[in-house]
């Protein structure tokens, strides 16, 4: 069996961040990388600066320097790439992602697709709605962000993106 350390992308995580975006698994453009978000149809990158969150677009490559922004990046499987269909149950970690939350204490989670969000919740995608989530005090404020992976256009809106870069501004 392959070494599926080849597909982690490096946590960006520090205690104090405004903000975290959570992805179910890194796709396989992104694992081959080492960058978040990194295909070329992905939308996360423009998604971020034409909402307000960044002020300028920032490129793939350049995931780290988002730190200095207050903003953080992981991912529920950090040994599973792919899209969302391919990630093996076994390699969703739920524990290790509460454990690190919970560790750092970001101000805001950002779920940047419904099927991350079901696999925290528990809940098919269908009775997840985008935006901002009921108050849970144990946890930071939640947001569900529609995926920006080209694979789902059909979806595809910048409102909650644009909902979520008026809270963290507050």
């Amino acid at each position: 069996m392959a070494d599926t350390t080849i597909h982690r992308l490096p946590d960006q995580l520090r205690a104090g961040l405004r903000l975290v975006f959570v992805g179910t698994a890194a796709s396989t453009r992104s694992a081959e990388l080492r960058h978040y978000y990194a295909h070329p149809r992905n939308r996360f990158w423009r998604a971020i600066h034409e909402a307000g969150i960044t002020p300028r677009r920032y490129q793939p490559g350049e995931f780290a320097a988002l730190i200095e922004l207050g903003i953080g990046f992981t991912d529920l499987s950090k040994t599973g790439a792919g899209m969302d269909h391919q990630i093996a149950a076994e390699t969703i970690d739920l524990p290790g992602f509460r454990a690190k939350m919970e560790k750092y204490r970001p101000r805001t989670i950002a779920f940047t697709s419904k099927k991350a969000a079901s696999l925290f919740y528990g809940r098919p995608s269908a009775a997840i709605a985008l935006g901002r989530q009921p108050r849970d005090a144990s946890l930071p404020e939640i947001f569900v962000l529609p995926s920006p992976s080209g694979a789902a256009s059909g979806s595809w809106t910048l409102e909650p993106w644009r909902e979520l870069a008026a809270w963290i501004a507050a």
